[in-house]
């Protein structure tokens, strides 16, 4: 079944073509338009945000070959076979992009009718249907599957949420990977109002959401940025900011906290890591998503098992997060953050900018109609 819109045979996609720089990604016009499986639908994309998933597979950073900072350029070092996210290989050529905002236009068979239509967000976890719940079956959208750099894009049914609202698409767009990953992180470690966290890299995708969800939930926010990035994270709400710059940043942020934190919710790790981990409270919960000032740390066991810390990763979460933030967006409970759009002819320079950091939020890529 399909919407009175005409869906052509071919249509415009960015191809990652294997591991590398951006000249590995490369825009066509002669991308057959995918046809939905039974229990899938056909979305029209019209926004797609970027994010670290899809530079660190570009790149192939999540090779265990790999110990540096996360980069736009490829690692030479890096492992063909343990590229994914998941440690394991990828078929090429991929269409990236996780972060779909778009209409349901055509349905597979066995799908809801009423999905015909909808504008819609995509939750970009593909759970396994017989069993959603192993973590060991599950893929991410743009990795394992065509994703939305794309002009369409074919989903899992259960995957899309139709969203009401009156955000523009590129402001949806901006809300799939990074904010349910901040929702993750802050469901992980239970964070609860009267709390305290800090929030290392709160200028980003990620972080930005950081604060303000933990800001939903009454907690206080001491966040960490560049500089030139402290007055735009204060207006998000974050209680206290530190610049990035700053000798001793963490012994900074808990004096501006006043003391150590509840909670630690870091995307940057390298060589800070361990000295979040000196700023908790005893039983305090530590819990990341991402590494991009470098993913191999010191830890000192006593400190994690003389003060009774908790370590938390983050990513894979339960459908339900998603729903979460879906709730939040459709009663204006959060705001969203964009740093830039750029059109799918300029995806180079998109994610020349996402790795640059100088911008505050998401990166977005706006797809032709």
């Amino acid at each position: 079944m399909t919407t009175d819109q005409a869906i052509p045979e071919t249509m415009r996609a960015a191809l990652l073509l294997g591991t590398g720089g951006p000249e590995m990604l490369e825009v066509r016009d002669d991308v057959p338009v995918p046809r939905p499986d039974r229990g899938d639908v056909l979305i029209r994309v019209f926004a797609c945000g970027v994010n670290n998933t899809d530079i660190n597979t570009r790149v192939g950073w999540y090779s265990r070959s790999v110990t540096a900072a996360t980069s736009g350029d490829g690692f030479a070092e890096a492992d063909l076979d343990d590229v994914g996210w998941g440690r394991d290989g990828l078929a090429y050529p991929r269409i990236q992009g996780a972060d779909i905002a778009g209409v349901v236009v055509a349905l597979g068979d066995d799908t809801d009718h009423s999905l015909l239509g909808r504008r819609v967000l995509v939750d970009p976890w593909l759970r396994d249907r017989r069993n959603p719940s192993d973590r060991e079956l599950t893929g991410y959208l743009g990795s394992e599957r065509d994703g939305g750099f794309a002009q369409y894009c074919t989903v899992p049914s259960e995957n899309v949420y139709p969203v009401s609202t009156e955000m523009t698409d590129v402001e949806l767009a901006s809300f799939a990977c990074s904010w349910s990953t901040a929702e993750h992180m802050l469901q992980r470690v239970n964070l609860g109002a009267g709390e305290t966290i800090a929030v290392p890299g709160a200028s980003g995708g990620v972080g930005s959401a950081l604060v303000q969800l933990a800001k939903l939930r009454g907690a206080s926010v001491v966040a960490i940025a560049g500089a030139s990035k402290l007055e735009r994270v204060l207006e998000l709400g974050a209680d206290s900011a530190v610049a990035r710059e700053t000798d001793d940043s963490v012994t900074a942020a808990v004096e501006a906290n006043g003391g150590l934190f509840d909670a630690v919710a870091d995307v940057v790790g390298g060589d800070g890591f361990g000295s979040w981990l000196e700023a908790l409270n005893r039983g305090g919960r530590y819990v990341t998503s991402g590494a991009i000032a470098g993913p191999v740390v010191d830890l000192d066991l006593r400190t994690l098992y003389l003060r009774d810390l908790q370590l938390h990763g983050a990513t894979i979460y339960a459908p339900r997060v998603f729903a979460d933030l879906v709730g939040y967006i459709e009663r204006a409970q959060v705001r969203p953050v964009v740093g830039g759009a750029f059109p799918l002819e300029q995806i180079h320079d998109a994610q020349e900018a996402f790795g640059s950091k100088d911008h505050v939020g998401s990166i977005v890529i706006t797809i032709p109609r």
